[in-house]
């Protein structure tokens, strides 16, 4: 019989969990550095790499049951600091780097904004219900600035999104979390894994990335909020109109 693995092994393997999330921390660095430089291709690799830290920490720290075994460590709480430099802050960044925005003190104030919004929304107990579910807008402001250099979208087109997503975070809308969403849990992780895929060709194919890739990507999105409205509608729908606080796990 193989005997049961030494108490500080699996300590030591909760501890390498957290070292995988704050990897974030140096990449959210890394991002702003590649934009100050003007390498944006690098910036937007770096936030893939972030992206996929992202979606996998959270898995492995419930493998490895890290609250159990390091209760004094506040995963969640480096989670939640990852997540606003490499979601919220970075991105803003890179997109006053690539002149997305308008010039001068209104791109400064208007890049402001997407912040506030998103310090509010790490800041609320209920920023995750009971079933795994956004509420609000989930600040993929990571996201937007991809699609805004990807498609070479104008200061005034970007301006429009980050204002109206901004507002969103405020409406108590539920948007899917893809590696914890219970309902269509097999097709959300499948097409998750394809709109990373899409988001590297797209990389790859910088500067005139192809149209059809493009289509590809966003047609995930067009399925991510389409889910996200579907599962609020049935929540509401089944008498649970307003979501019950969780403590996230890192």
């Amino acid at each position: 019989m193989t005997p049961p693995p030494h108490p500080g092994g699996l300590h030591l393997g909760a501890a390498a969990v957290h070292v995988y999330t704050a990897s974030g921390l140096a990449l959210a660095l890394l991002i702003v550095l590649a934009a100050f430089e003007g390498n944006i291709a690098l910036a937007l690799w770096l936030g893939l790499a972030a992206l996929v830290i992202d979606g996998t920490d959270g898995m492995l720290a419930r493998r490895m049951r890290v609250k159990e075994r390091l209760p004094t460590f506040d995963g969640a709480l480096l989670d939640n600091i990852v997540d606003y430099l490499t979601y919220a802050f970075a991105p803003m960044v890179l997109l006053l780097a690539d002149d997305r925005l308008p010039g001068g003190a209104a791109g400064t104030i208007i890049a402001v904004i997407p912040l506030l919004a998103s310090g509010y929304q790490f800041c609320r107990v209920d920023a995750k219900t009971d079933d795994h579910l956004f509420l609000g807008f989930p600040s993929y402001w990571n996201v937007i600035a991809f699609y805004a250099i990807v498609m070479d979208l104008s200061p005034t087109t970007v301006t429009t999104i980050l204002l109206v997503c901004s507002v969103l975070v405020f409406v108590p809308i539920g948007y899917l979390y893809p590696s914890r969403t219970a309902a269509l849990r097999t097709p959300n992780l499948v097409l998750t894994a394809v709109w990373l895929l899409a988001y590297a060709v797209l990389l790859v194919q910088l500067p005139d990335p192809a149209p059809w890739v493009i289509a590809v990507s966003l047609a995930y999105v067009v399925y991510y909020l389409g889910v996200s409205l579907f599962l609020t509608v049935r929540r509401r729908t089944a008498g649970s109109p307003h979501p019950t606080p969780v403590v996230s796990s890192p």
